[in-house]
This record gives C-alpha cells, structure tokens and sequence, in this order.
C-alpha cells in the first residue's frame, strides 16, 4: 500500500508530546524518563530550556542544532547555534516559522537571535552553521517568496546577504556550498526536504535541470554540476540503471580541503506524483565526484550507505553494508577499492559518527539510536586501540519517534574538547553540553 505522506502529516499535526514521567536520579540529576535514568561520565549541563528564566510562563519553548556534520560553535567555544520552535510532536508545514539564534555561554547562556526561517526539518534544521573559520558570519536556509534561499549574516554589522539557492553543505574555508533540490527531497525523504514550494519536476523519474549545484559564497553564482540523469546513467552491479525508479540525492559533504565531495544517490521503487505517495524503502548507493562534479566514482554501490564522514581528504567513514560483508562501519578510500572494517566488536551499530579534531583526530566521536532501555549512548571510539568510552546514556521518551525523532547527532567544538548534543530528556528537545577536556588529557 502507498504511503500518503500528506495525510500522515496532517493527522500527526495534531498528536501532541505525551506528558513525561519523573523518573529516577542519576548523578545528583532528576531527570524525566521514558525508562532508565539519564547517566553521564563526564561533566554536563543543559545550556537551553523550555522557559527563560525572564518569562516563567512563557510558552515552551524547544531547541535543537540538528546534523552532526556542520559547525555549531564559533572559534571561541563560547557561541553555540540553535533552532527554536514552540511546538513538538507533528510534521512542519508551509506555516511554520522556526527562530535561528545562539546561546553565548559567556553571558550566563544569553538567548541571542539572529533571524527565522521557513525551511526546515527535525532532522537538519535549515542547515544552521558557521560560515568558515573567523567566526563572523552565519548562514541558515529560509523560503522567500515562491523559493528557497539561503541567508548569511554578519554577526558584527547585523547586515544579511541572500543567496538564490538553499545550501546543504559548505567548504571549511566557507568559499564554496552545494545545494539540492529540497522539494524534491521533500516528496521522496519527509523530513530532510522543505515543505512550501510545490517540485516543478514531480512527474519525472530522473530530471535533467534538476540535482546538484555549486554555489560560490562570495557572489552567489551557481551552476547545475550534476543532474538526476546523469547520475542515474551510471550502471549498477547488477547492469541496470533503475530508469523505472524515482531518483533524489542527499547528505552532501565535501572533503577537508574541498577538492572532492560525496552524495548519497538514492531511488525509491514506486511514487505516485498526484498523491505524493510512495511504497517501500529507498535504496542508496554513495558516489564521489571532483568539486566540478566531474571524474564521478561510485565509492558505494552496496545499496545500503547510511551516515558516514569524512576522515582525511582521500578516506570516508561509513556504516552500510558491502557486498558479501556485514553491516558496520567500514573505512572505504575514494577513487579505490580499499576498505576495512573498524570497529567490530565496540561499535557494532549504526550512528552518527564525526572524527574529534587535531590532535584528537584519531578518536571518533559517536552515538546510538534509542537501545531497550529507551536510552542513546554517546561515546568515544579509539580504532589504533579498540579503545571505546562512554559519554552518557540519555532517556529518549517513546513519543520521539519517526520523523520528529530527536538524535543526539553528536558535534564538538572547533578545540573538540566540547561535545554539543540534542536530547529531549529534560523539557522537550534541548541542547546539552559535555566536557571531554579531562577525559582527554587522561586519554592521552
């Protein structure tokens, strides 16, 4: 049966976040629960809450940074992104206006905002991150007029420039982006896409105007590198190109030093372009390309790439499943067929895993979807020594499911002697921080 994706949004627009149960103590901390309490190892602290101390009485209010692979904190450590919402619990629609903003550590975890947006998901927020190293400039995406766009501030002067296409992914050095087709996305991924601009290529299986362009920051240029069709004109395995599917990229990166990128291609089996419905899972193959979008190399063919990160400029850390092997996380070498498995026994489930920065950059840093327990473990994983330690165990109530789930999704800061992570354990999704600083020096 085709799923309806509409109707389920509309149906779920009107659950709410069932009430959470005081559960018990752990580490001097009362904390609500779905079952075991919360756990940590190192020092922690909540740095946003459902009400300002301000206004006591004020509508709750929710906070989140999203994926693990953009820059939520300034070269300080002391100015950490957020997204902000008043309601939980439903699928955004075209209506609904998130405040983007940061939380300044350094005045007593000062809310300060810094625009809205109407694009966005659970998962990603509106692409929220710092823009380079200098710790000046933010960019975020939002929907003006009959588009999606991307807008980048100036922290110092407030002065905002706009950029005609919504960006996934930046360079390092904040001088190039990639952008996608979100509603596109939206259709085939809810939950990762933007609701609110109809997809003009809805009844086409693999678009020709339509995939992968590069954005130059600085000016706003962009140009399509990569179509629907020319990706799906790369052969499978099996020989087949999959014309009869629905094709969408997503989850762009670009290595370290933005010679290269990586894209998931994935195709779901059966869509229906009138209801917006679809069937089945979608399949995925990760592919490699020069920033251009030439010399493409299908790093993954598996059909089963899930998160992954990049290592170095020539190596990829992924979880999936190759061919013949079992699934976890697996270091593959772009444009070669070198691959290995890490990780076997301490890291044997699927997660959102980041590498800690110089002169940590050996350790990975990683989490856990909810266990038995209704509990997500984020941890540290060494691969020279099969070395694994655990961070805190955090309560993720049932009602945290499916699209509006909340994942910790991992992120440290730019010295990585801070991990930031979502949790809704304490007054609905919030932003926690960890201090691995002693853990660190004790580890070294």
């Amino acid at each position: 049966m085709l799923v309806n994706r509409r109707r389920f949004g509309a149906l779920a627009s009107s659950a709410a976040i069932s009430p959470l149960v005081r559960s018990r103590q752990a580490n001097g901390q009362q904390t609500d629960a779905a079952s075991a309490p919360l756990e940590t190892f190192v020092p922690h602290r909540q740095i946003t809450h459902a009400r300002a101390k301000a206004a006591p009485n004020s509508r709750p209010q929710h906070h989140w940074f999203g994926y693990y692979d953009k820059q939520q904190f300034d070269p300080t450590g002391m100015q950490v992104l957020a997204h902000q919402v008043d309601f939980e619990g439903r699928s955004p629609t075209a209506a609904d206006r998130i405040r983007v903003g940061y939380v300044d550590t350094a005045r007593e975890d000062t809310w300060v905002e810094l625009g809205t947006s109407l694009a966005w998901g659970w998962q990603q927020g509106c692409m929220l991150q710092w823009v380079g190293n200098k710790g000046r400039e933010v960019l975020w995406n939002d929907r003006q007029d009959d588009h999606f766009v991307c807008r980048i501030k100036d922290i110092q002067t407030g002065s905002v420039r706009v950029i005609d296409r919504p960006l996934y992914t930046i360079s390092h050095d904040g001088r190039w982006g990639l952008s996608v087709d979100f509603s596109r996305i939206d259709n085939l991924r809810p939950g990762y896409g933007y609701e609110g601009v109809p997809d003009p290529n809805v009844a086409q299986r693999a678009p020709k105007d339509s995939g992968i362009w590069r954005v130059e920051l600085e000016t706003g240029r962009s140009e399509l590198i990569l179509s629907h069709a020319d990706v799906v004109a790369i052969a499978w395995p099996d020989g087949s190109r999959k014309e009869e599917a629905w094709h969408y990229f997503n989850h762009l990166l670009m290595n370290p030093s933005a010679t290269r990128f990586v894209f998931l291609h994935r195709f779901r089996p059966k869509f229906d372009p009138d209801t917006l419905s679809f069937e089945g899972n979608f399949v995925t193959r990760m592919i490699s390309a020069n920033l251009d979008g030439s010399d493409l190399y299908v790093l993954d063919p598996s059909g089963n790439t899930s998160h992954f990160i990049w290592k170095d400029d020539e190596t990829v850390t992924m979880w999936t499943r190759p061919d013949g092997l079992p699934a976890g996380f697996y270091e593959m070498t772009d444009q070669s067929d070198r691959m290995r498995r890490i990780g076997e026994v301490k890291m044997p489930v699927n997660g959102h895993n980041t590498y800690l920065p110089p002169p940590y950059q050996d350790w990975i840093l990683n989490d856990t979807y909810p266990d038995r327990t209704g509990r997500q473990t984020v941890y540290l994983y060494h691969p020279p020594t099969d070395r694994r330690v655990e961070l805190g165990h955090f309560p993720s109530p049932p009602a945290y499911r499916g699209e509006w789930r909340c994942d910790t999704h991992p992120r440290t800061s730019v010295d990585g002697m801070t991990v930031s992570i979502d949790s809704p354990h304490e007054g609905g999704r919030q932003v926690h921080l960890l201090d691995i600083r002693e853990l660190m020096a004790q580890l070294s």
